[in-house]
């Protein structure tokens, strides 16, 4: 008897999303831009957006079981070549901010890991911050070309460990009012629904990129979608699971921040030291110290590296690995003997250094660097997803070549059409909105203004790049006819 080679069942498949999906950050980004209002805004972006989300991937990863490209695949079935080469350049340029952010995402936790604070950075002048960064990328850069699969082993069960201490942290709060009836709880009147209601005035719907970039990114559970026994049953399901583990995680781990900081007095180093002070208090609570901070700081800071050198690497192979030469020149598609894509590296290396750099002209302090540098990678970072939302909408135009998959979010084209379109929409709305400042203008005019100008000009330029790559290739094509 032949094995069942589809081995995965829906709490598998949950279980794997889940891990590629969610994370403490996003619990702790989120609550400092709106506070306790955060946890209705989650249940919002869950069931109007995450969920319709997660079951397009499904149906794309369905219907394209052999692709092995993912979206860049996706866009040229559905569309052209030239749509699926800038599928392929966004989803490997969106990566230049978060590439620039990790070097941070590396001296924090070490920070705390060594001091048991968050004073390490905050002791540092702007300046040698951002030489410091360029040093540890600089060293990454160089090393992933010579190739970090232990590294990346390594990362791997960090990444496992620090999901494990994002449960932890939902537990430790709310399991606290039952060693301590009397804890008095930082944002008042939390047993009050109204404590909940955003504002939905124009300044919250510029913090809801954030939201998009921290439930973005599952077209990586595509590959899964047929190793599953019974895709049409099993893949949806183990989706609406995972779906509601992250709301769970989402909503109780708000709730959790919200009785350790007053969501109506959030402090200024939130989003830089928050997960640290609050696994601190709650270390202090339950009698252990700073044991939790050094777990935590110890496995994100091991988590932060193996993500950098993954992500220098991987969206780079899947830019180039079949890269077409109408679209990109030989320059960039060369490799050396070994097979490392080297004029590809230099270029990552360039536009992450100039993002790194940046920051020098308009920003003095790393609380004001955290938070630019996260805004500025929930405005780029969501810019991928457009193309899964497109692809999905392509799908549904070309239904009767394609409608015999084995998993079909909704059976009718014109609803699967409006529902891509309002994804689609959704995710561009946020993008544009989320390069609103998130700074007072009155209280620093020259950050507020280098922050709206660089939200703008970051991702025009960004993807500008991608425009020329074609022009230069054909020049070069014209060349070897003569």
């Amino acid at each position: 008897m032949k094995k069942d080679q589809h081995q995965l069942n829906w709490l598998m498949v949950s279980l794997i999303a889940f891990n590629m999906v969610w994370g403490l950050g996003n619990v702790v980004n989120n609550y400092s831009q709106q506070g306790i209002s955060v946890v209705v805004s989650w249940v919002l972006i869950l069931a109007l957006y995450f969920i319709p989300y997660s079951l397009i991937v499904g149906q794309l990863g369905s219907t394209f079981k052999e692709s092995g490209s993912g979206v860049s695949d996706w866009v040229e079935k559905t569309s052209t070549k030239r749509l699926a080469y800038f599928a392929a350049w966004t989803y490997w340029v969106v990566h230049i901010p978060y590439l620039a952010q990790k070097p941070q995402g590396i001296l924090i936790p070490l920070g705390w890991a060594l001091q048991g604070n968050g004073q390490f950075l905050k002791q540092i002048d702007i300046h040698w911050i951002v030489i410091l960064c360029l040093l540890i990328f600089g060293l990454f850069l160089y090393l992933s070309t010579k190739g970090l699969t232990t590294l990346k082993v390594i990362g791997s069960l960090a990444g496992s460990a620090m999901l494990i201490m994002s449960l932890l942290f939902v537990l430790l709060a709310v399991g606290l009012p039952f060693i301590k009836p009397d804890i008095q709880f930082a944002t008042p009147h939390m047993d009050q629904l109204s404590t909940y209601i955003p504002n939905f005035d124009f300044s919250y719907f510029t913090t809801i990129s954030l939201l998009v970039f921290a439930v973005g990114g599952c077209e990586k559970i595509s590959p899964y979608v047929n190793q599953t026994r019974n895709p049409a049953k099993e893949f949806p399901k183990g989706m609406i699971v995972m779906a509601i583990m992250v709301g769970l995680s989402a909503i109780l781990g708000s709730v959790a921040m919200g009785m350790l900081f007053d969501g109506n007095n959030i402090p200024e180093d939130l989003m830089r030291n928050g997960a640290y002070q609050a696994f601190q208090m709650l270390g202090n609570s339950w009698g252990v110290g700073n044991l939790f901070v050094v777990i935590y700081a110890l496995t994100n800071m091991v988590g932060q590296i193996a993500a950098l050198a993954f992500s220098i690497d991987a969206p780079l192979q899947i830019l180039l690995n079949n890269a077409d030469e109408d679209y990109i020149p030989s320059w960039l598609r060369k490799r050396t003997e070994k097979g490392v894509l080297i004029n590809g590296y230099l270029l990552t290396g360039v536009l992450v250094s100039l993002i790194i750099i940046l920051p020098i002209f308009g920003i003095q302090e790393i609380d004001g660097l955290v938070k630019w540098m996260t805004n500025l990678n929930s405005i780029v970072m969501p810019m991928r997803y457009l193309w899964v939302f497109l692809a999905y909408m392509m799908l549904n135009r070309a239904w009767k070549t394609y409608k015999n998959a084995e998993y079909k979010f909704v059976n009718n084209p014109k609803l699967g059409f409006i529902i891509g379109t309002w994804c689609f929409l959704f995710t561009a709305f946020a993008c544009i909105l989320g390069m609103v400042p998130k700074i007072s203008y009155a209280e620093n005019p020259t950050a507020w203004q280098f922050s709206l100008l660089t939200n703008i000009l970051t991702p025009i330029i960004l993807i500008g790049l991608g425009v020329i790559l074609p022009v230069l290739a054909k020049k070069e094509q014209k060349k070897q006819i003569k």
